[in-house]
């Protein structure tokens, strides 16, 4: 399995849902909440949509500016979550947009306060 994993983009739709992530939370920085979106996405068991996303903000990070120092983490939780994807095409590139969009889009529907919540502890 090959790590092909570049910059990380976002669509618009992610990056307007993360504007407004950063209001509500205070958490200045993008790659702190798409790292959290992310791990949203991955505890959830069912795997997400798997479809071309449309990147086309301004939104992008290196990779490495997107996992810090735990760069090692983050690759081994998408390749053991790629091996249980039923649809899963082979690129860990694709694997981490569709969680990462799916995650974003649920943070953005967060009503229960847990974004607020993890702030406090992150800030």
């Amino acid at each position: 399995m090959l790590h092909d994993i570049g910059d990380v983009r976002l669509s618009t739709q992610a990056k307007e849902q993360l504007i407004r992530l950063k209001r509500v939370t205070g958490i200045k920085n993008w790659n702190v909440l798409c790292r959290w979106a992310l791990c949203t996405s991955l505890a959830d068991s069912s795997p997400p949509l798997i479809r071309s996303v449309v990147t086309d903000s301004n939104v992008e990070m290196s990779w490495r500016t997107f996992t810090g120092a735990d760069e090692t983490v983050y690759l081994s939780l998408l390749v053991e979550r790629a091996h249980r994807e039923p649809l899963y095409d082979g690129s860990i590139a694709t694997l981490l947009s569709a969680h990462l969009h799916r995650g974003v889009g649920m943070l953005a529907g967060d009503s229960g306060g847990s974004l607020e919540a993890f702030a406090t502890r992150t800030v």
